[in-house]
């Protein structure tokens, strides 16, 4: 039975993450909000995930993964779920454990970009919070985006099987979230992403070999890949970058 993802249609977001495991592992999912209501999916399927008063551990957010039985909310914690079965984690627990405090970290980050253009409500608009957002975003760009890159490329540099994957010697799904969150960044804040990656050949350099994955790069192509936009979490208002 095919993966069923529960995220937002329309967006990247947080479910992108999980997306790019499941193509690059050729596993069949389906992207359900983004289905026909008369099959049962779309919007009111997505919603029911949500708001089923009868669920006994109900899930806070999309993403939601769903397999058989089991229901799984957070980006994280489901590509932790996926990845012994994807074949996208190491076989030790030593390694499956440092890719999810890899994962965990990218996620801080991401957490990091959704707050330079909603630092004071998530429930405003962008135009409610501008002054408030050239802040945010002056500080994420000059200081925390160099901050998790030359983290990632010292993870890389210091890997004892090489510095072409973060984890071990094959691609895990770290790499898969350190590509998603380097083109975020990249569509963003270009400018500053320019000159922080500058210093990050390593990251850079795993980036376009995830890009040139060949499940992957036929995702990059397809129209399953929903394009970067201003209602999702990296999103490009000019007057935010420098």
């Amino acid at each position: 039975m095919p993966y069923q993802l529960y995220y937002w249609p329309g967006l990247q977001g947080r479910g992108e993450f999980i997306r790019l495991a499941l193509e690059a592992a050729g596993a069949a999912y389906t992207d359900v909000a983004r289905g026909n209501t008369t099959a049962g999916q779309g919007m009111p399927a997505l919603l029911h995930c949500l708001q089923d008063a009868a669920a006994v551990r109900p899930s806070f957010a999309c993403p939601v993964l769903v397999d058989g039985k089991r229901v799984i909310g957070q980006t994280s914690a489901i590509l932790m779920y996926l990845g012994p079965r994807l074949k996208l984690v190491g076989t030790s627990e030593v390694d499956s454990i440092w890719t999810h405090q890899i994962q965990l970290t990218i996620a801080d980050a991401v957490s990091e970009v959704h707050g330079t253009h909603h630092p004071v409500g998530t429930s405003l608009y962008y135009e409610d919070q501008k002054l408030e957002a050239a802040t945010a975003a002056k500080a994420f760009r000059t200081q925390r985006i160099p901050k998790f890159l030359d983290w990632l490329e010292t993870v890389l540099e210091r890997n004892p099987k090489g510095d072409e994957h973060l984890v071990g010697a094959r691609l895990s799904y770290a790499d898969l979230s350190l590509f998603q969150l380097v083109e975020g960044l990249q569509y963003a804040f270009p400018k500053a992403t320019r000159r922080a990656t500058k210093k990050t050949p390593r990251v850079m350099a795993l980036r376009d070999r995830v890009a040139q994955h060949q499940r992957v790069a036929a995702y990059l192509q397809s129209e399953r890949r929903i394009p970067f936009n201003e209602t999702g979490i990296f999103r490009h208002y000019p007057e935010l970058d420098a």
